[in-house]
């Protein structure tokens, strides 16, 4: 549509008219869906230019990458062109690169990294169609999912480690590690539903929650094996061996802090004297002297098994001192390693500070 001729110098025409059936208007979609326009008045001017906005809402999807899932960041693009209309007939016209973000508003879950604009041309064997690109680059806000899920696994994880902090004798050991474990799969279920479903990857929360668990099942086995130590006996496993009784008695203590064992085994000799007397009273006197000596080596036996056992419960608590500065060591080089360098890169992505509504 254009003008003939010119106007007089001041007079511009301009016309609002209703949306009509005769009116050309560019077929228009985007590739991923149908056109969304609603009916609207059109702008005619003098010069035969039409104008035609009409408002649409737009629902689009793309393929999210969890891998670093709270911390992600997603690219999701929209595609406008003609495919009726090749590049001879509509061309379509990019004004800005740059998408105006005055007026967005905040999201709670999403904030806008960059929000971009680009023209290709799709070609096929007679004719090209030109098309434009929007391509939105997001990233998630971590608060919630930080606030309800990461921090209470980190949580879980040491609480794990004070499992070794109490004594071998309690029962409440393997209680405490159970319910971890069941607390973790509980998580595990809530995360299921939040993220999407992928078998490509494996979230970051998922990879944490995995070690997590394998972390509580290896405090479980090593829990059970230090209960059995505690309560070994002479009765029920063979002597302790010269290597065990060096290394957890003496060497190991001194590395981790703990009060050193001391030696409680001693050789007592027992010297038998002879003494001269009547014969009438010797007989009476070595009845008086076994009868002793029976009751000494019962005693001397019950003070044996009690040093036994007494250095098996010793060892019990090396165990659980040298686990519990081993799993602190492996919670805390875990959890700085999973999340520390993603958190490092994740709060290092600039985002544009115009970003909100602009009638606030």
């Amino acid at each position: 549509m254009a003008a003939r001729g010119s106007l007089p110098s001041g007079l511009r025409l301009l016309l609002l008219v209703p949306l009509v059936a005769g009116l050309w208007r560019p077929a228009g979609a985007r590739r991923d869906g149908r056109f969304e326009g609603a009916s609207t008045k059109t702008v005619v001017r003098y010069d035969g230019t039409v104008t035609w906005t009409p408002p649409a809402n737009y629902k689009s999807s793309c393929t999210i990458d969890v891998t670093f899932f709270p911390f992600d960041l997603q690219n999701c693009s929209m595609t406008f062109g003609s495919w009726t209309y090749d590049g001879s007939q509509v061309d379509i016209l990019l004004e800005e690169q740059d998408v105006d973000k005055r007026e967005f508003f905040d999201n709670g879950e999403w904030e806008i990294v960059r929000a971009t604009g680009s023209k290709g041309n799709r070609t096929d064997s007679c004719c090209w169609y030109p098309h434009i690109t929007y391509s939105f680059v997001i990233k998630r806000l971590p608060l919630f999912y930080t606030l309800f899920l990461i921090i209470p696994c980190i949580g879980l994880s040491f609480l794990t480690v004070l499992v070794f902090y109490l004594p071998s004798n309690e029962g409440e050991k393997i209680c405490l590690c159970t319910s971890v474990l069941v607390s973790l799969t509980v998580f595990l279920l809530v995360i299921e539903e939040i993220i999407p479903s992928s078998s490509k990857v494996i979230p970051l929360i998922g990879e944490y929650l995995v070690f997590t668990m394998i972390f509580v099942t290896l405090s479980i086995m090593v829990t059970v094996f230090a209960i059995n130590i505690h309560h070994r006996s002479p009765s029920t496993h063979n002597a302790m061996a010269p290597w065990v009784r060096k290394l957890f008695l003496h060497k190991l203590p001194k590395l981790l802090c703990m009060r050193s064992h001391a030696d409680r085994y001693f050789t007592q000799e027992e010297e038998t004297e002879r003494s001269s007397g009547p014969n009438s009273s010797r007989n009476s006197l070595e009845a008086a002297l076994d009868s002793i000596r029976y009751i000494t080596r019962h005693v001397m036996k019950e003070n044996d098994v009690r040093e036994v056992v007494e250095d098996w419960k010793f060892i019990a608590q090396v165990l659980d001192r040298l686990f519990l500065w081993t799993f602190l060591l492996v919670s805390i080089v875990g959890s700085l390693g999973l999340f520390v360098p993603v958190i490092y890169k994740w709060a290092n992505i600039i985002v544009p500070v115009h970003i909100g509504n602009a009638n606030k």
